[in-house]
């Protein structure tokens, strides 16, 4: 069996040598610090007793010079983004910090443990990149340049390898519970011992071996736990699961009438899909920042001094370099527009759902689109100065911070092993010295006390109610993604909505007003020419509109075709005072004809006022975050019925106000679509978004939900008040269950096979009463 980490508790790899202790330099440096010895003593002694050494790569990868991937800035300071590999545990992270920390003109060096990124600044008069590189890879860390795509690696093995224990365990459990099915009836059935004996030495080889696997994930976890002297729910399962194996192949293996093998492989088969399922939702957490570093561009166009262009990688990018954006491309860097006018998409960076005009020294940030005209741009910023790596970096703190949600089962689970551990110690040695009774007989009784106590109904008071309630959402068109989603929904009291493409559709709608059929036809015709949003409206409202020959664009002003124009009211030269003039608009002029004017509004989601009506009914705050233009946040405040607004807020501006709220003892749940929402949806107690947000939001919500409406959130708060009480109920059961039945068994007056049955019966309890997640409320009401 494999050792576990004196510091950590995580199994020692199996290419340390077996008398190894730790499972990394991080952890043994850490263990040492916190026995007294110190980080200097422990480097002092290790510098002349190779044995303190951390092992090394099997094969160390060659030299690389890190000093062609610095960026330096104008302070003075160099700065380089790696990727560490091998990390076990927060001991690492700290290891690593602090050994950077102590080198002569480091001024920072934080490393994220979730997406494994080592950011790392430094005086560079004072340091050298591959010094430090090499200060982390003498610790037994493998270095790289960060790539988000090798992130996932780990994640996805450990995936793998539940998903095989599952396996494994439900082919065993399906086939020894057939042998079991045909051995109780025998009991009744006047069965011979030789046919009942070859029956369980079936099930003992089938059984056994797939024990030894499929328990791994559960082994490993209470051999660490009990290497750090303390317990864990995977310890009375791990116990539990090995006696009951063994006392079953003793049992065989004397000719006993009875064997428990089925119960020991049924309850790991159950408890591997509550851990794989938990697995899977907590590996979506890394997905968030490796979506956002999926936005950086990967090849620059870059304008040569002799006018010739040239495709570099954006790592070669430096400022003061000249870049070509085309039409229609991504702006892959931070810049200063010195050519050109176009309109600029910057929804993804503030929210704003209508472009802006962009021309010579305007500022342009990476991640906006160019919609109409190629520019030329002078960098002022790349890769991790830019502001989209400042909103990975929100995003990734966010997540950090929300990694503090406990689950309901974790924090009960600390007090239930050792009850658990106690009073099977007590009825065995009870047994024994006070009892008179031989330890075989006092062990079967110890045992029927750990598998009538096996947590395998409290470990099932959760997940069952999860599965019912993620498949009741997912039948309402919402995916649930957190496994602690649900219970941090019931707590809310402050809701915060973004506007476009939230509380608004997203997308412009011509309003319906007196407009001439013959003007309108025109102007669809022209506005085809064009792929703005305004004028992509306009095509919509005229089904089958074609573009004429001949139209040609001005970016940022409109669209003309011979003397006729469409665009903005300037550009066509319209002078009349117009009322009600605040929304978006186009103006069509013709020859001898008075302008038409073209009014067009983000609507607000048809049922945006009435959920925010039932919501305040409901006693939750409400409140809007928007980085869109204040007359348009004041606007959609006003309609759906939001008091609170604040608007122009940047992604850290909307985090500030979140954690504001939070900060002040508010349980916040953040909806939001855009990718300046990721990190007010990560900083938030509980997120949602909608199915039609940008993927990155997608990935940092807990919860996303389809269609155009917002009754969503009403069902899914529905939902995780009803499971709330479920879960407690069914706690409630299992700890019920255990009280009355704990004594019997250790009285004596329960066998080990009753013992199974009635664990058995528990966990059907639990599952029936979770069952009622899906009966409707009466009326029908869903929310």
């Amino acid at each position: 069996m494999t050792a576990a980490c004196l510091h950590c508790e995580q199994p020692v790899p199996a290419h340390l040598p077996a008398a190894a202790r730790f499972c990394c330099a991080g952890c043994e440096a850490a263990y040492h610090t916190i026995q007294g010895l110190g980080l200097d003593t422990y480097y002092a002694r290790r510098s002349i007793d190779p044995a303190l050494a951390p092992p090394q790569p099997e094969e160390d990868a060659p030299a690389r010079d890190y000093s062609a991937l610095v960026q330096h800035g104008d302070d003075g300071i160099g700065r380089l983004y790696l990727m560490v590999d091998g990390l076990h545990c927060a001991a690492c992270v700290w290891l690593i910090e602090s050994v950077l920390a102590r080198h002569p003109g480091v001024v920072a060096a934080r490393l994220n443990m979730t997406t494994r990124r080592l950011r790392l600044e430094w005086r560079a008069a004072e340091a050298d990149a591959n010094d430090l590189v090499a200060a982390i890879t003498s610790l037994g860390y493998k270095v790289a340049p960060f790539d988000p795509v090798r992130l996932a690696d780990t994640q996805s093995r450990i995936e793998r390898d539940l998903l095989r224990a599952l396996a494994v365990a439900g082919f065993a459990a399906g086939n020894v519970m057939l042998l079991s099915v045909a051995i109780w009836a025998g009991h009744f059935q006047d069965m011979g011992p030789a046919t009942r004996d070859l029956m369980h030495w079936v099930s003992a080889l089938i059984a056994l071996p797939a024990i030894a696997y499929a328990g791994q994930p559960f082994f490993r976890s209470a051999i660490a736990a009990l290497a750090a002297r303390r317990t864990n729910m995977d310890v009375p399962i791990s116990i539990g699961v090995v006696l009951t194996a063994g006392v079953s192949l003793l049992e065989t293996m004397r000719g006993g009438p009875h064997a428990y093998f089925d119960s020991a492989i049924t309850l790991l088969f159950f408890l591997l899909i509550g851990r794989y399922l938990d697995a899977r939702a907590r590996g979506k957490v890394r997905g968030t920042a490796e979506h956002l570093l999926a936005l950086n561009a990967t090849a620059v166009t870059v304008l040569q001094e002799d006018g010739g262009t040239k495709l570099l990688p954006v790592e070669r990018i430096a400022p003061g370099m000249m870049v070509l954006v085309a039409a229609g491309a991504r702006v892959p860097v931070d810049g200063r527009i010195t050519d050109g006018r176009s309109d600029i998409d910057t929804s993804l960076i503030t929210g704003e759902s209508l472009p802006g005009a962009a021309g010579p020294g305007d500022a342009v940030h990476a991640g906006t689109l160019n919609l109409t005209a190629p520019l030329k741009l002078t960098v002022t910023a790349v890769g991790e100065g830019t502001l989209l790596a400042e909103i990975v970096r929100l995003t990734e703190t966010a997540e950090q911070g929300r990694a503090r949600h406990v689950a309901l089962a974790d924090r009960v689970s600390r007090l239930y092993a050792p009850v658990v551990h106690l009073l099977a110690l007590i009825a065995f040695i009870g047994w024994i010295a006070l009892g008179g009774l031989a330890w075989q007989p006092a062990l079967m009784i110890a045992v029927a006390v750990l598998i009538i106590t096996c947590p395998c109904a409290l470990a099932l008071a959760v997940p069952s109610v999860q599965v019912l309630a993620t498949g009741r959402l997912m039948r309402r068109g919402i995916l649930l993604k957190s496994a602690t989603a649900l219970e941090r929904l019931v707590q809310i009291d402050r809701v915060v909505f973004d506007k476009t493409g939230t509380l608004t559709l997203g997308r412009p709608e011509l309003l319906a007003e007196d407009i001439p059929p013959a003007a309108l036809e025109l102007a669809a015709r022209i506005a085809a020419a064009s792929r703005h949003p305004l004028a992509q409206a306009l095509v919509k409202a005229v089904p089958g509109a074609t573009a004429p020959d001949s139209v040609r664009e001005e970016p940022g002003a409109g669209l003309a075709w011979g003397d006729i124009r469409l665009g903005s009211r300037r550009w066509t030269g319209v002078t009349a005072p117009v009322a009600d003039s605040d929304g978006p608009e186009l103006w069509l002029t013709r020859p001898g004809e008075p302008p038409v004017r073209f009014r067009f509004r983000d609507m607000l989601r048809t049922d945006a006022a009435e959920i925010v009506a039932t919501l305040k009914a409901r006693g939750a705050k409400l409140s809007l975050l928007s980085g869109d233009r204040p007359g348009s946040v004041e606007a959609t405040a006003q309609a759906a019925g939001i008091a609170d607004w604040q608007a122009e807020c940047l992604p850290a501006g909307k985090v500030a106000a979140i954690q504001a709220w939070v900060d002040a003892g508010e349980k916040v749940l953040m909806v939001g679509d855009g990718l300046n929402d990721a990190p007010a949806l990560a900083a938030a107690t509980v997120s949602l978004s909608p199915t039609s947000a940008a993927e990155i939001s997608q990935n940092a919500a807990d919860a996303v939900f389809q269609g155009d409406r917002l009754g969503p959130i009403l069902e899914i708060l529905s939902v995780a008040s009803r499971a709330d009480r479920l879960v407690r109920q069914n706690f409630a059961i299992a700890l019920g269950y255990n009280m009355l039945a704990v004594p019997l068994a250790m009285a004596g007056y329960v066998t080990p096979l009753i013992a199974a049955i009635a664990m058995s019966t528990s966990s059907i309890l639990v599952i029936g009463n979770a069952l009622r997640l899906n009966w409707e409320p009466k009326g029908g009401n869903r929310a």
